[in-house]
């Protein structure tokens, strides 16, 4: 006689609410699963959650797809938690082994550390799951929620910032990697938006972060940082391609002391097409289109004739036009103290970096 349909769903509450009541996981607060560093981190959301922003490091595992969460959570809304529970079951069900073979490959040392959105059911079921393969797994409390509420706050710390400013071609990127190299502390915003900052800086076709992930990888770099010491950063706007800087720590980057290199348009156009000069001509080209609103028409057409004759100087002299003319009206806001810093031509960046490190605080 085939067991009532009603009756499996009362035995399949039952034995869930066995389990992650019985269950040995450890629940961890921020500091304690933060502290261990050694442990693997499973992020349990769905794909898109994860996309969206998640623990650098982190590998998603997800307990539900993005259609399966979605239909949870809409039977959640329309026909209470029972009827949601039952549902999770059932996508989950055929899924289990899966999960819990590619926990074990993860797995370091028979750990895990793990969470989901708010640290509920879905790390608490996964955290039941896989210590029946003998992991033994830490769900933060609270979840991603917490990691993120622990992100912003590192912005709202104060940092003893310092600015690598200068137009555009004056090789700051690269002055500030020299000046890590020299043992001071450093920002690579650029390097963290995966965006060099101009119309030109999404020619290398790397994919961009989200400005949530964005945050992420940049808190988790802060706080390795030594606070009581100078973090040298370049200068930036607010937006780095499609990546937006966090408003306090925007902040503080405009109201900290400005170095800003001095170095001659001739030099910055040869670093300019050293730069962007291995581009294709119709990559180069849309870049010039893109800022035509603010070079002007005539200017731009001058300079896709001059990338059409092969003459990338001139095409990098035109756009310094414009640049050179926008970078001083941005320093002509800023209230913070600018120290200059004549750059010649035969230094280089280790050298100006040296230089740098001799100015006034």
């Amino acid at each position: 006689m085939p067991i009532p349909k009603s009756t499996v769903r009362r035995l399949s509450l039952s034995l869930c609410a066995n389990y992650l009541h019985k269950h040995k996981s450890q629940p961890m607060q921020w500091d304690d699963w933060f502290g261990l560093q050694h442990v693997p981190v499973i992020d349990v959301r769905s794909e898109a959650e994860f996309e969206q922003g998640h623990f650098p490091g982190a590998i998603n595992l997800p307990l539900f797809a993005n259609q399966e969460r979605h239909q949870v959570g809409k039977i959640y809304k329309q026909q209470g938690r029972q009827e949601a529970i039952l549902k999770g079951l059932e996508f989950v069900g055929s899924k289990m082994h899966k999960l819990a073979q590619t926990a074990l490959q993860i797995q370091q040392n028979h750990q895990l550390r793990l969470y989901c959105w708010r640290g509920g059911m879905r790390s608490q079921s996964m955290a039941w799951l896989f210590e029946q393969v003998g992991i033994q797994s830490s769900p933060l409390i609270g979840g991603y929620k917490t990691f993120r509420q622990w992100v912003l706050n590192q912005f709202s710390k104060k940092y003893h910032l310092k600015i690598v400013g200068g137009e555009t071609g004056s090789r700051k990127t690269e002055v500030l990697h020299a000046l890590q190299g020299l043992g001071e502390q450093i920002i690579d915003l650029e390097g963290f938006a995966s965006h060099k900052g101009s119309a030109f800086g999404a020619l290398e076709g790397l994919p961009q972060p989200t400005t949530e992930q964005f945050e992420n990888n940049l808190a988790l770099w802060l706080c390795q940082l030594d606070s009581e010491r100078c973090i040298w950063v370049e200068d930036e706007s607010s937006l780095i391609g499609t990546v937006h800087l966090p408003n306090e720590l925007f902040k503080q980057i405009q109201q900290a002391p400005l170095y800003c290199l001095k170095v001659p348009k001739n030099q910055r156009v040869i670093h300019l097409v050293q730069s962007y000069g291995h581009f294709s001509k119709a990559q180069l080209a849309f870049a010039i289109q893109r800022i035509e609103k603010r070079i002007g028409k005539v200017v731009m057409q001058q300079a896709l004739l001059a990338l059409q004759e092969g003459d990338l100087a001139q095409v990098a002299s035109l756009a310094l036009t414009y640049y050179d003319k926008a970078y001083a009206a941005q320093l002509a806001k800023r209230t913070s103290p600018i120290y200059p810093l004549a750059v010649e031509t035969s230094l280089a960046p280790w050298q100006v970096a040296q230089m740098l490190r001799e100015l006034p605080a």
